[in-house]
């Protein structure tokens, strides 16, 4: 007796191999790139209370449609929350333009989307840099990181999240 599965998978075995044969088979490609992607960097890995330390953030429009708008937050990490010692704010914030930099026209770290001066063309990046300021009586010998969430949304109508993306931690030194 023969076996039905056997005469089921007939077909489809012949038409993979065919299909393969003539190279019409689908091929394991590269994946394609983040639509969108934000990164980060610092110009410091350390300091010391009373310093500042420049936290750089990138968005990369990485589709062929522009980036017509981005929300993004950035709150401190949990390790970061657990130590009320650290005192730091965010003092400045600036966009880096092609003609030099500007201050930022967003309303501050709960709402930074605004700041990236959106529209973002394809293939293109935005930077905007906040200073993260120390308080003079910091506690010391502790990490401060953030994290962050983002939203963008293209010209076509469609749109990309992301997060959480988290940016490099800053020591705090004893002087």
């Amino acid at each position: 007796m023969r076996s039905p599965l056997k005469r089921r998978l007939g077909p489809s075995a012949t038409l993979a191999l065919v299909l393969a044969v003539f190279g019409l088979a689908p091929s394991a490609s590269a994946a394609d790139p983040a639509p969108a992607e934000l990164t980060f960097a610092t110009d410091s890995a350390t300091t010391t209370p009373g310093g500042t330390v420049n936290l750089s953030m990138t968005i990369t429009n990485s589709k062929t449609y522009d980036v017509w708008f981005v929300y993004q937050t950035i709150e401190p990490t949990w390790l970061t929350t657990q130590r009320p010692d650290l005192k730091y704010g965010f003092t400045g914030c600036s966009l880096a333009t092609a003609a030099g930099s500007t201050p930022c026209s967003g309303t501050g770290p709960a709402d930074l989307g605004t700041n990236y001066g959106a529209t973002i063309p394809p293939g293109q990046s935005r930077t905007v840099t906040l200073t993260l300021q120390i308080a003079a009586d910091s506690g010391c010998n502790g990490n401060i990181g953030f994290y962050s969430y983002f939203y963008a949304e293209f010209s076509d109508s469609t749109n990309t999240s992301g997060g959480p993306v988290y940016t490099p931690e800053t020591r705090v030194l004893c002087a």
